[in-house]
């Protein structure tokens, strides 16, 4: 398959952060041969080097900062049960719990789980191994549903956020970071439409442009990057 360098000549490399699928793989500018691919990707083995890229590991302090401001306006001011779908190594949830959320992470890569069990040692987290699409969390509900760079490539994205409004509290919010990667051969889910989508399932919402802001990313970015905030 063509990498996303290969698609989008000057354009860095980006893999979402959880781990379900990457932007080379299908979205707004692929099919549905390229989404069935995502589910060929050896997460287990991403798992060693996903930290590698910025917004990932957190690991610059400026990066991790920006991430913790977001996180902060996004989340609940008071302590609040954070369900974070894809959760990758754990570094959003990490940000989460360390604002006093109590956070329940779940990745279909049990490698990743492991990381993000071990970056989370000590604080008031528990991770699962499981399907974002099917969090396995039984009656259990949230205040908050984070999910980041996950949606855009699923299959059937309306039933997706129906499934997870209804693991909502009354009066609790989705958080979904997203975008659309590349110019030449876009991968992603437009702003518009994720708002459009959420439009009849929840009673506020509010978009957040982050291409601007490069500190989130560890550099300058050209394409569409944006979260939405939405209350039931």
């Amino acid at each position: 398959m063509t990498g996303y360098s290969e698609m989008n000549p000057g354009q860095s490399s980006v893999k979402p952060c959880p781990s379900e699928v990457r932007p080379e793989l299908g979205g707004a500018g692929g099919g549905a041969e390229e989404v069935a691919d995502a589910d060929r990707v050896d997460w287990d083995a991403e798992a060693a080097t996903f930290d590698d890229e910025p917004d990932h590991g957190l690991r610059d302090a400026a990066v991790r900062e920006a991430w913790a401001e977001r996180l902060g306006a996004w989340l609940p001011e008071t302590p609040s049960d954070v369900l974070d779908l894809g959760c990758g190594t754990g570094s959003l949830a990490l940000l989460a719990a360390e604002r006093g959320h109590h956070v329940t992470g779940v990745d279909r890569a049990p490698r990743m789980v492991d990381l993000a069990r071990a970056k989370l040692a000590g604080h008031d987290a528990v991770f699962l191994l499981g399907d974002a699409t099917a969090p396995p969390v039984g009656e259990q509900r949230f205040d908050v549903v984070l999910v980041r760079h996950v949606l855009w490539a699923l299959p059937a994205p309306e039933r997706v956020l129906r499934h997870w409004r209804g693991l909502l509290r009354p009066g609790g919010r989705l958080v979904l970071v997203e975008g659309v990667w590349g110019t030449l051969s876009p991968a992603g889910i437009p702003a518009d439409r994720l708002a459009a989508l959420l439009e009849p399932l929840t009673s506020v919402l509010r978009v957040e442009r982050l291409s601007d802001d490069a500190r989130l990313w560890g550099r300058e970015v050209a394409d569409e990057r944006y979260a939405v905030v939405a209350h039931v």
